[in-house]
């Protein structure tokens, strides 16, 4: 019954320490890319170039004004 007992405990010890426990995320800011001409069509595109030439975590095409314009995301 003792060993049952300090069982539970370890159990119930573990599951708050785990609900304590926070995963560290990095926040990711976004900028207009600077190397991008044009309106932005395709979102692969977008990403290759931020990538490649603005050494960014990625790109995405969204609306800006009245068309779409490639942001990239770093690394805040």
């Amino acid at each position: 019954m003792n060993t049952k007992l300090i069982l539970a405990l370890m159990f119930c010890f573990l599951l708050i320490a785990s609900n304590e426990m926070q995963v560290g995320e990095a926040k990711v800011c976004q900028r207009r890319s600077k190397t991008w001409s044009g309106p932005c069509i395709n979102t692969g595109n977008c990403s290759r170039q931020c990538k490649q030439q603005e050494d960014a975590r990625f790109g995405a095409c969204h609306r800006s004004g009245f068309g779409f314009a490639c942001f990239c995301y770093f690394k805040c």
